[in-house]
């Protein structure tokens, strides 16, 4: 078993490096502050009608991810860049990316902490370089170091040039709405937890972090269109932990985030979840799409609830949307291709890994495939219209 698991990993190790090597494709800017028109009276382009936006699971770094990056600096700080190659070619081709980081960043040249996990900020240019443009940071780590670990990990965020939705440093961030350019859109993402592991907000502080709040959530998102949001993005983490299903509380939530609606238009217009640490299934409520569980996209060796090693844990998805254009002024967006990017990270290789490119390189791969194939589709996605593998 554990040759054949290195040969596994020796293949995904030569696909990784040949996708690194072909890598050439600049990744759009997300400034909001200018939307390209058209000439006065005249319809806007056909490519400037549409734009597509993909997002990925939870970056949970364990020890062995850390080591390897330190490897991958030569020693001197810390190299991520590399473990995202897989996921880059998905990535850096859309209009809009977003990501969900799941711990607090620590300060340079800190030791990541064992008991509360901390990350070195360093992976925040590696996102960057990725090709992300925002970064929801609402989790059950959010409050792990109180405030200073939010203050870490957004400073660190704005350092590197990604936009960041979940937690504030100040009650003004709280209130305002992260608006991101998307082509010829503009999207506001949102970002909530379900709990912070027991760690309270800072005293006179609520608005540190985003708790999934249904009010809340709607009355961040109605003012999110009133900022001007033509798409609005909620990414919630939320759910049981390796369970394969989403559960009461994901499908209640889901439900009654996807019916509201003013003036006839939905509020929101997509939910994207994380938290599970396993893929969990896409499905079209009330006519919007949700993903219950993106999985963990970075994360390690993985132990589920009963103290045993879950391959699940390394398993995950890249959601990718295309969104058009309404097609008279103050109409909804609409949906007009949803896919599922089957993903998972090679422990041994330290790398994130696009499982149909493995797949199709003759990595020995599809069980895991198929795998998260069946489990995205399990309420009935592809009926409404889900695909797979980008086919």
């Amino acid at each position: 078993m554990l040759a054949r698991r290195h040969q596994v990993a020796l293949a995904l190790t030569a696909l990784l490096t040949s996708a690194a090597a072909c890598q050439a494709h600049d990744h759009p800017s997300a400034d909001p502050g200018h939307r390209p028109a058209g000439p006065p009276g005249h319809p806007a382009p056909a490519a400037a009608r549409a734009f597509t936006l993909v997002t990925s699971g939870d970056i949970l770094p364990h020890a062995t991810v850390v080591d390897r990056a330190r490897f991958d600096a030569g020693g001197a700080g810390y190299d991520f860049r590399p473990a995202f190659e897989g996921a880059k070619p998905v990535v850096s081709a859309a209009d809009l990316a977003l990501c969900h980081l799941d711990t607090v960043l620590g300060a340079p040249g800190d030791q990541p902490a064992s008991t509360a996990p901390t990350t070195p900020p360093e992976i925040a240019a590696a996102l960057a370089a990725t090709g992300y443009d925002s970064c929801a940071t609402a989790s059950d780590h959010s409050l792990d170091d109180g405030a200073a670990g939010v203050r870490r990990t957004l400073d660190a965020l704005d350092a590197a040039g990604v936009r960041h939705a979940g937690t504030a440093r100040t009650e003004a961030e709280g209130n305002a709405v992260t608006l991101l350019r998307a082509g010829p859109a503009h999207v506001a993402h949102l970002a909530y937890t379900g709990d912070t592991a027991g760690h309270p907000p800072p005293q006179g502080q609520p608005w540190t972090v985003g708790l999934a709040d249904r009010d809340r959530i709607l009355a961040d998102a109605k003012a999110a269109r009133k900022a001007g949001a033509d798409v609005v993005v909620v990414s919630l983490h939320w759910g049981t932990a390796w369970q394969d299903a989403p559960d009461d509380r994901q499908l209640s939530l889901a439900r009654a985030l996807t019916a509201s609606r003013t003036r006839g238009r939905p509020d929101i217009d997509l939910i994207v979840g994380s938290g599970a640490h396993v893929p969990q299934a896409y499905e079209k409520v009330n006519g919007t799409w949700v993903v219950y569980g993106l999985g963990d996209q970075i994360a390690g060796e993985m132990f589920n609830s009963q103290g045993l090693q879950d391959a699940r844990g390394t398993q995950s998805t890249v959601a990718r949307f295309t969104f058009a254009r309404p097609a008279r002024p103050g109409g909804r967006w609409q949906v007009r291709r949803a896919e599922v990017l089957p993903q998972m990270f090679d422990i041994d290789a330290g790398r994130a890994v696009d499982l149909d490119r493995a797949l199709a390189q003759g990595a020995d791969v599809a069980g895991v495939r198929d795998r998260i194939r069946n489990v995205t589709l399990g309420r009935g996605a592809a009926a409404a219209g889900l695909v797979t593998g980008g086919r």
